[in-house]
């Protein structure tokens, strides 16, 4: 087991610390997100999540309003830009210091969330692929970018995913798109390996089971395992009943190096925080 790396990231103009690993709370602003009790509709909804993101222990906030679970209807740009700054009113009244990441793969949604909404980070789960102006623009913007490996579209990428060298063709896509983005300027950048995005659930574990060797861009590593159909359809449960194996899974994906977890479950997250970096302590 190796000890935590001490990575920062500049979150307007403060160095955040993701030395010791972070919890990421999600905020849904869509009625189709695969886990029913994520989604957030009404304002008085999205207040009580943020509030409860923030009194178990989150520090860091993930604001979707656009559905990426595979087969999910299209949002028009009008309707996602609607969603956020509905729901980005309300977070900021209730947590105006968290850094928020806005999970998007649209330039124009990107620099609206930012410049009119305060958003911190960019978490784009197509790596710039769904749209070409996304990378220059989250340069310009001077924000983190979150890359997401990802096959295909959310439409697709299900649809019978296949890899020749899982590994080999993963550290490919993030060595390529790490340096166009250092091309653009970019400097920040946080990696996801995209568990559940264009892979058979064989692919998630052969993905999890070698995921340190993502750490060779020394680069913040976040991972979103929460409640996934990898989890649910090997233990043969529900997405209600897959917070079990979603503790499992983050405490190895942070034994693997992740530096944020990316959770409906706060409290249960920030729970395996603790006990991991007590043991990463006891045995540095």
């Amino acid at each position: 087991m190796k000890g935590l790396v001490p990575y920062t990231i500049n979150v307007r103009g403060r160095l955040f610390d993701l030395s010791e690993p972070q919890v990421m709370g999600i905020l849904n602003l869509t009625p189709d997100s695969f886990y029913a009790a994520s989604r957030m509709e009404t304002d008085e909804a999205i207040r009580e999540r943020v509030r409860q993101i923030v009194k178990e222990g989150g520090t860091m906030m993930d604001v979707g309003a656009y559905s990426s679970r595979p087969g999910a209807d299209d949002v028009s740009v009008e309707e996602e830009m609607v969603r956020l700054r509905r729901g980005m009113k309300v977070v900021r009244e209730e947590a105006p210091d968290i850094p928020v990441s806005i999970d998007t793969f649209r330039a124009d949604v990107a620099k609206m969330a930012v410049e009119e909404l305060g958003a911190d980070i960019i978490n784009d789960i197509s790596g710039g692929e769904l749209d070409k102006e996304m990378l220059p623009t989250v340069a310009r913007l001077g924000v983190p970018y979150i890359l997401m490996h990802m096959k295909g579209t959310p439409k697709t990428m299900q649809q019978a995913p296949h890899y020749d060298d899982l590994m080999k063709e993963v550290l490919r896509y993030f060595a390529e798109k790490i340096q166009q983005l250092r091309d653009w300027g970019q400097k920040d950048i946080i990696l996801d390996p995209g568990y559940g995005f264009g892979k058979t659930l064989d692919h998630n574990y052969e993905l999890l089971q070698h995921q340190e060797m993502l750490r060779v861009f020394e680069l913040p590593l976040l991972v979103g395992l929460s409640r996934k159909s990898m989890i649910y359809k090997l233990l043969n449960c529900t997405p209600e009943e897959a917070l079990n194996g979603t503790t499992m899974l983050n405490t190895l994906a942070l034994a693997k190096g992740a530096s944020i977890l990316r959770v409906h479950d706060v409290k249960a997250a920030v729970e395996v925080v603790k006990l991991y970096h007590k043991v990463c302590l006891n045995l540095a």
